[in-house]
């Protein structure tokens, strides 16, 4: 049994089948803010080519989990593992997508410059980028349908457009493992499709993306497995096994609906507390019962 399997085991998801080799490993992962336990003893490992989402109440643990996994937070403990190394080793192998909101879009930068920025990993920092770069840079724009924009200054963009833009430059890294915080969040009906394509591309390629989620409507249609998180693991597993009603009101504590075609997707939490959340109110549509 490898870890994979452990950890579902210990989740009470049983039958998880034949796992393929685990590209990230994490164990006893900690951390805390201002002396309050952001993460508290997070295991879990997940294999090669799957759509992995990261779900939780606001204040879970979700960023911050996807940011000490990547070394950009400290952690009181523990240590995570890529393709079997360290992950600084393993650091070309690993795309990451950050939230929106962090980002300062008032930088004067092209569209095309933002992607060939994903190269840099891969040339270093003191080879300009070439002929080759920026024909790379234009096929990942226009995988993300953002081409025509190569050259709009990035803060004369959309939200969903300068989000697609840092989807390519993701696609630009040529990763084997990507994290991305929020890809959906404010993002219009277009570029969702967008990214739900480029989601299912990458896992037909073989790559492994973890995606920080917010909308439990569509976990089920969009995630092969689920990690539910508030400060510790709560499930982790396949999503037809660990996404469950049970599971959910574990992890969110309040009363969980679920719901037919046409309801409300899942409420938003009204505040962030590092601590268990055990009044929110969630709806949403489809998911596996018990």
């Amino acid at each position: 049994m490898n870890a994979y399997e452990e950890i579902a085991a210990d989740n009470g998801i049983q039958d998880a089948g034949k796992r393929k080799r685990n590209v990230l490993e994490v164990a006893g992962l900690s951390t805390a803010y201002r002396n309050r336990s952001v993460l508290r003893d997070v295991s879990f490992a997940v294999p090669e080519g799957e759509l992995v989402a990261i779900v939780g109440p606001n204040g879970a643990g979700k960023s911050t989990l996807i940011k000490s996994v990547l070394g950009l937070t400290p952690t009181l403990g523990g240590e995570a593992r890529a393709f079997g190394e360290t992950i600084d080793a393993a650091r070309r192998r690993i795309g990451y997508v950050p939230q929106r909101e962090s980002v300062d879009w008032d930088f004067p930068t092209h569209a095309l410059d933002v992607v060939m920025m994903g190269r840099y990993g891969r040339l270093g920092w003191f080879r300009r980028p070439g002929r080759k770069e920026r024909a790379l840079a234009l096929e990942c724009l226009r995988g993300v349908g953002m081409e025509a924009f190569a050259e709009r200054q990035i803060s004369e963009l959309s939200g969903g457009q300068q989000q697609r833009v840092f989807l390519a430059r993701a696609l630009a890294q040529d990763a084997d493992l990507y994290f991305m915080d929020e890809p959906f969040a404010g993002v219009d009906a277009a570029t969702e499709k967008a990214i739900v394509q480029l989601l299912r591309k990458l896992r037909a390629d073989g790559k492994t993306v973890i995606v920080v989620h917010h909308d439990l409507a569509t976990v089920p249609e969009y995630f092969d497995s689920v990690l539910l998180l508030n400060v510790t693991v709560q499930a982790f597993g396949p999503t037809a096994k660990a996404f469950t009603e049970e599971n959910l009101h574990r992890t969110y504590g309040g009363r969980i609906g679920f719901a037919g075609a046409g309801a409300a997707a899942a409420a938003s939490e009204r505040r962030a507390d590092p601590a268990p959340r055990q009044d929110a109110v969630h709806t949403f549509q489809g998911g596996a019962r018990p």
